[in-house]
């Protein structure tokens, strides 16, 4: 399960999956977010800032998190600016306060039998204040363990912030270079 907050507007989607949590499947979540959700509201925004934590698939140290979302960067045109929370830290992430308290509450103990069941309960959380979130299922197979190669990592377009840059940078989309038509 991967989730992604619009700390904004006040409402998330959550991505379950039925494979591997892989650094491919947490950019694919945001893929989907930014697909059915973000390019809506943020139509014409030149960055795209996400506060992610220091570990596990979207760990700061992750090349698999650094090379797919260069690739989401070159897809949608827009720059991707990334600031980790730091080792420990996760008390401050607005994803565990703001959205999946909410969603833990809603489950209230339901037993989760399938993915219709979680996809369900996720989808149905709701707060008076306004909090929203949609959920979906990703049944694509994410393949763990794959090695992203220092080629693959040189080519990215990726530059570090001054202060703490192993967890602050951001990836521009490289230029692609298109065909010209040729005049008959």
């Amino acid at each position: 399960m991967c989730r992604v907050y619009d700390l904004k507007r006040d409402d998330g989607v959550v991505n379950v999956g039925k494979s591997h949590y892989t650094a491919e499947f947490a950019v694919e979540s945001i893929r989907q977010w930014w697909n059915f959700v973000g390019k809506y509201h943020y139509a014409g925004c030149k960055n795209l800032l996400i506060c992610a934590d220091g570990g596990g698939s979207n760990a700061s140290r992750n090349r698999g998190w650094k090379f797919f979302l260069q690739q989401l960067a070159d897809e949608i045109g827009i720059a991707i600016t990334v600031s980790h929370f730091p080792p420990g830290t996760s008390k401050w992430n607005k994803i565990e306060h703001c959205m999946f308290s909410f969603i833990s509450m809603n489950w209230r103990g339901e037993p989760l039998s399938s993915y219709e069941t979680i996809i369900k309960l996720i989808g149905s959380t709701r707060t008076k204040k306004g909090l929203k979130i949609e959920a979906r299922f990703d049944e694509r197979e994410y393949e763990s363990g794959i090695k992203i190669l220092d080629e693959d990592m040189a080519r990215l377009k990726i530059s570090l912030d001054e202060l703490y840059p192993m967890w602050n940078y951001s990836i521009e989309p490289r230029v692609t270079i298109s065909k010209s038509k040729e005049i008959v």
